[in-house]
């Protein structure tokens, strides 16, 4: 059995190497706090600053996230601002996310990948204020 104190350190453990705490990682670390502390691990060695910063990592991976209306690859914003993205860059990232949607084989399309981008932008905004922020719901598409 996994104990609160134990919970608790390994939510500060993943927030301190992934710059954020992904509901997933929440829910494993009441279960599984190694398991969760090992993925963070690998985590940073691979966003970690390098030939390119962590900033343009996660900014990337935004992008990617947007291109292919991915509800888990958007909050990697959140790391982003950690990382210092400004609110011009994010919003090159998820414009770049928005034209290259247009691009991928079976992809949305660039006015599904918008809605997307809009939600990108709003959570960095409620992110920065210190609101309450959701993840974007995926699109269902009706035929």
């Amino acid at each position: 059995m996994v104990t609160a104190e134990r919970t608790e350190q390994a939510n500060k453990y993943v927030k301190e190497k992934m710059l954020f705490l992904p509901r997933m990682f929440a829910v494993m670390n009441t279960a599984a706090p190694e398991a969760a502390e090992r993925f963070a691990d690998f985590y940073d060695t691979v966003w970690k600053d390098g030939a390119l910063p962590r900033k343009v990592k996660e900014l990337i991976f935004t992008a990617i996230g947007v291109a292919y209306r991915s509800p888990a690859c958007l909050i990697h914003v959140i790391p982003a601002i950690e990382a210092g993205a400004t609110d011009g860059e994010i919003f090159e990232a998820v414009t770049i996310g928005t034209l290259a949607a247009g691009f991928v084989p079976n992809g949305p399309g660039i006015p599904y990948a918008f809605q997307y981008a809009l939600k990108v932008l709003e959570v960095a905004q409620k992110y920065r204020a210190g609101e309450s922020w959701e993840y974007i719901q995926p699109a269902e598409f009706k035929m």
